[in-house]
Formats: C-alpha cells, structure tokens, sequence
C-alpha cells in the first residue's frame, strides 16, 4: 500500500494583499471623513432652520388663536393654545407664560417663558446646566444663540411684530 503524503499550505493573506487592502482603506477614508465632518455641519444647521421655523409656526398660532379669540387688545392665558397659559402683547404676539405679563419690553426670563411656552413639550433647552441655546436679549428682542455647534448662530424673536430672523453661520 503506498502512503502519500499531503503538503499543508499556509492559509492567510500575503503581504501585498495586506498592504493593496490598506491602501484602498486609506484612500477611502481620505474621501469619507470631510464629507462626514460637513454632515455633522449640516445637521446642526439643519437642527437650527427647524427650531426657527417651529417657533415661527407657534408664534403665529398664539396670534391666531388670540385673533380666533375675538381679541383686540393684550391678553394673559389665551385659552385654546398650548397651556392656555400663553400671554400676548397689544398686537397678538407672546410676551410671556407664568409672569402674566403683556408687555412687550423683553426680559431672558420672558424669553425663556415665550420659547418654553410656545414650544411646549419637545422644545429644545434653554435651562439648566447644559442648555441647547442661550437665553439674551439684544435691543428688546429674544435672541437664542445655538450651542451645540460654537458658531454663535442665533434665532431672533420680536415680540412688538412678531418677527423671526435666524443667522446660521
């Protein structure tokens, strides 16, 4: 009977194979990561254009449900929106939730109550340790400066015209 003997052969990759492989991977990452970083970008001001036109949407449904309301002058808790706990200027826009107060002379604490107020429940933070926007005011108007990202984009609100002007730089 003959024996015939098998010769095992090395099983893996070569060296070439190996250093094609990691050239291929490096040249895809060289293309993939800036254009991942510019997603990270446009999320951010993708986040910031819907939280702008969120608050618009919410600023015009106070005023139309204070104008649905037969109202023609300032008025606290406008019943049929959100809370009913909404108050709004002589013209129909929010000026404040809990302070009851009608005024359109801006405060942080009025902005605060007017983003929470017609934002309601998913609004992004304004409170707390690590808020997504910053609460100020700039010459009688609610400025919120996005967070997140450091590049100082701001969403205005106007509370004597009820005007939304959003820099998203």
């Amino acid at each position: 009977m003959r024996q015939y003997r098998t010769i095992q052969r090395q099983k893996g990759f070569t060296l070439i194979e190996l250093v094609v492989v990691i050239s291929i991977l490096a040249i895809l990452a060289a293309f993939a990561l800036p254009r991942f970083a510019q997603l990270s970008e446009q999320a951010h001001q993708s986040n910031i254009r819907a939280t702008s036109g969120a608050l618009s949407a919410g600023v015009a449904l106070a005023k139309t449900q204070w104008v649905s309301n037969g109202f023609t002058a300032a008025s606290t808790d406008v019943q049929g929106f959100g809370d009913d706990d909404v108050d709004v200027g002589a013209d129909g826009w929010p000026t404040s939730v809990v302070s009851d107060d009608t005024s359109t002379t801006m405060t942080a604490a009025k902005c605060q109550e007017v983003w929470l107020g017609v934002l309601q429940s998913n609004a992004p933070t304004v409170t707390g340790a690590t808020p997504e926007y910053s609460v100020t005011v700039n010459a009688g108007d609610c400025v919120y400066t996005y967070q997140a990202d450091a590049q100082n984009s701001t969403i205005e609100y106007d509370a004597d015209n009820g005007e939304i002007i959003t820099t998203v730089n």
